[in-house]
């Protein structure tokens, strides 16, 4: 029984893996074959997570482990906040695998796209389990070789310079990420993450390393989570497919950055440490900047992926600015919008993705009427943009007001007049194109073309493969807001772990 557990972790990177390697080996032709192992592997990983939540809350242990190189081991472990993200990851990876089956039609490379596709899944999965420095790089590493093919799937000249940015971009911060971890290996020998003593010990006498080793370790971080100066690889970036922009805002590549200041700060340094190296008020500095900053590029950008692009790099730096909000609620407040800026920008995506391809809708100027056309996406979109916002009772209010709350609770009342800033900003640029979707007339016909872009006709949303998933995140985003005090909820789960780390 106890190898069976230790098999669990693997067991859940292979729901992604072994599909992966099947599906590039599939013809194109085979597309029933290929749905087939798509919805396998993510209905496997989703009840797999189901199975380790229950025995987590039980307290059981699940963790991996064998040796790679003399005294560094690769470690896959099961926690409560590696857990957090691989449900969200999960879930979002089936609902993401339901719109990509639908939104891809024939010709367009539909096995390396899935194939790639898993990959990234399963160094999304990897990097979630890691339980040490090493194991966190390795998968970091492959997400970053995975994402490449999605972000240049379509070919043109346009996507293949996007999918060059990221690149440069991501090697460059795999590079200072790498440089940390082995600074930190110098300084302390293999350190795993929840194991602080090795680091504590060195505080009174390595200061400077380990502050320059903090420093590396999350300027490397700071390129995935398109923290300003680095963001400028995502904006490029949504030269991609619908699904594949849904997989980088939500799911995989921001949200793993993100993800890895969160273990950096709590998990490897923890709060004493941070706190003695005066480590996290610049940290949240630069992500309140950050927030405000590309708030107000969203609000210049036409482009409708374009603006939710900046409006994902605003939203990334809330998690970043709320670990650094050193009180229960504070804390909570950045975990859970984890999950909540998750659901939101992925319904916005799904949405974004129908409107190019429906109606032909791809800038914030074009989508006059649209709602009349397409009321079931465009619904989708006004609760998820409004979830943006921060509107009770979706998930983006809770978020704030933990932020707000926490951030008085930990002495930085400076953070509540950012929170409030960037709320003002995400209704600037929201609320005009909903405004205009649902209550400005179409544009008129014009002679010859048939139906005119605009057209009150009413557009077909009869495609389950992409409205089903669209639906039912937009839905989420009221649902975990309204259940919000429900033991099950993201926040109780968010909360639960706050209190064990602050009061720990």
């Amino acid at each position: 029984m106890a190898d069976l557990t230790s098999l669990l972790p693997l067991t859940l990177v292979l729901t992604a893996l072994v599909p992966a390697v099947v599906i590039f080996f599939l013809p194109e032709r085979r597309e029933g074959a290929r749905r087939s192992v798509n919805m396998t592997g993510a209905l496997a990983k989703v009840v797999l997570v189901v199975v380790l939540i229950v025995g987590v809350a039980r307290g059981a242990d699940y963790e991996w482990r064998r040796a790679l190189l003399p005294g560094i081991d690769l470690v896959l472990r099961v926690d409560p906040i590696p857990l957090l993200f691989v449900t969200l990851s999960s879930l979002l990876w089936l609902t993401t695998t339901v719109y990509a089956i639908g939104y891809l039609e024939a010709g367009q490379r539909r096995s390396r796209f899935f194939g790639f596709f898993s990959l990234c899944v399963t160094a999304t999965i990897g990097i979630a389990l890691a339980g040490n420095l090493v194991t966190f790089l390795l998968f970091y590493e492959l997400l970053t070789i995975a994402t490449y093919p999605l972000v240049a799937h379509e070919g043109t000249r346009r996507a293949v310079r996007g999918a060059r940015a990221y690149l440069v971009y991501s090697l460059f911060g795999g590079a200072v990420l790498l440089a940390g971890v082995a600074l930190l290996h110098v300084l302390a020998g293999p350190v795993e993450f929840g194991a602080y003593a090795p680091l504590a010990g060195l505080v009174a006498t390595q200061p400077g390393p380990l502050t320059l080793a903090f420093v590396l370790l999350i300027g490397g971080l700071a390129v995935k989570t398109a923290i300003v100066p680095l963001h400028g690889w995502l904006p490029r970036a949504m030269v991609a497919p619908a699904p594949v922009s849904a997989l980088l805002h939500a799911v995989a590549v921001v949200k793993a950055g993100a993800y890895g200041v969160v273990r950096v700060v709590h998990d490897l340094y923890g709060v004493d440490l941070v706190l003695e190296l005066g480590l996290l008020t610049p940290l949240a500095v630069l992500a309140a900047v950050t927030i405000v900053y590309a708030s107000l590029r969203a609000l210049t950008q036409d482009d409708l992926k374009r603006r939710l692009a900046f409006s994902t790099v605003s939203q990334l730096s809330y998690v970043v600015l709320g670990i650094t909000l050193l009180s229960v609620a504070g804390l909570t407040g950045g975990l859970v919008h984890l999950v909540h800026q998750g659901i939101q920008k992925v319904t916005l995506f799904y949405c974004a993705g129908i409107l190019a391809k429906k109606v032909g809708v791809t800038k914030v100027s074009q989508m006059r009427g649209v709602g009349r056309r397409m009321p079931i996406t465009m619904a989708a979109f006004t609760v998820a943009a409004l979830g943006m916002i921060g509107i009770p009772p979706t998930a983006g209010f809770i978020t704030k007001w933990y932020m707000g709350i926490g951030s008085i609770d930990a002495g930085q009342s400076w953070v509540v007049p950012v929170l409030l800033a960037s709320s003002a900003l995400n209704a600037a640029y929201f609320l005009p194109a909903l405004a205009r979707a649902w209550f400005q007339d179409p544009e008129p016909a014009k002679e010859g073309t048939g139906e005119a872009e605009g057209s009150t006709a009413r557009t077909s949303e009869s495609d389950p493969w992409l409205v089903v998933p669209t639906v039912t995140t937009g839905a989420s985003v009221l649902l975990v807001g309204v259940l919000a005090a429900s033991p099950l909820s993201p926040l109780s789960w968010a909360l639960s772990i706050s209190e064990a780390v602050i009061g720990s």
